[in-house]
């Protein structure tokens, strides 16, 4: 699956988010987190995590096909 990070983004904007309170919200170090923004291609499991932590569908976090 393949992480839109300007979706991402706008989801963070919309919860007033940074990348240290998201990656604290997921579970991890905000290092890890810049990863699995940066490396995009992730598990349905790290997907779900994020779209849990930013309170939105899974489908709102997608690049479209």
């Amino acid at each position: 699956m393949k992480l839109s990070k300007e979706k991402i983004d706008l989801a963070m904007a919309r919860e007033k988010l940074t990348v240290t309170e998201l990656a604290k919200r997921y579970g991890v170090s905000r290092s890890r987190m810049n990863f699995i923004l940066n490396c995009r291609e992730v598990t349905t499991v790290c997907a779900g995590r994020m779209a849990d932590s930013l309170k939105v569908d899974v489908s709102a976090i997608l690049e479209e096909v």
